[in-house]
């Protein structure tokens, strides 16, 4: 891991409050030359700290969707079987995340679909596709109270 001064962290935190902010904007949060700040900026994405750039996107502005919240168990819990799920799990875009999980069930999967009859379409193809699902339960989001924050660097790190 690589090792991070305050200096570091407040470039990631201004980057994770806006992504799309200059160089000089950057530098001046961050209280150092344009320069030096590119070259640290450069070190934490070679470091792959700085994993990517993206737009947050509200999705209702756009259109209608609904959020779901799935607990997932398998069957079987050898490795394969692990294997065999996660790979089709990765190919069905509704399913933007995926978490294994330990405790009472396998994985916590969150869906995003157009309606509840998709999802249910989706459940029952991943039923049908042999990956080794015993069972599931369904959570519908009714609001989504937060989301996507930023990381609590500071707070993380401060602990060390």
């Amino acid at each position: 891991m690589l090792k991070l001064d305050g200096i570091d962290l407040r470039i990631l935190s201004a980057l994770q409050r806006d992504g799309r902010m200059t160089k000089l904007k950057l530098a001046e949060a961050a209280n150092l030359s344009p320069s030096a700040c590119w070259s640290r900026l450069e070190r934490l994405e070679k470091a792959g700290i700085v994993a990517g750039y993206a737009a947050r996107i509200d999705l209702g502005a756009i259109v209608r969707v609904e959020t779901v919240l799935t607990e997932i168990t398998l069957t079987r819990h050898r490795q394969g079987d692990f294997d065999s799920f996660e790979r089709y799990v990765a190919k069905v875009p509704e399913i933007v995340e995926c978490h294994a999980t330990g405790g009472g069930i396998d994985y916590l999967a969150k869906f995003i679909v157009s309606d509840i009859e998709r999802y249910q379409r989706l459940m029952d193809d991943l039923l049908e596709a042999g990956i080794g699902i015993e069972r599931y339960f369904t959570y519908v989001v009714t609001r989504t109270v937060k989301q996507g924050g930023p990381l609590p660097l500071e707070a993380l790190l401060g602990e060390r």
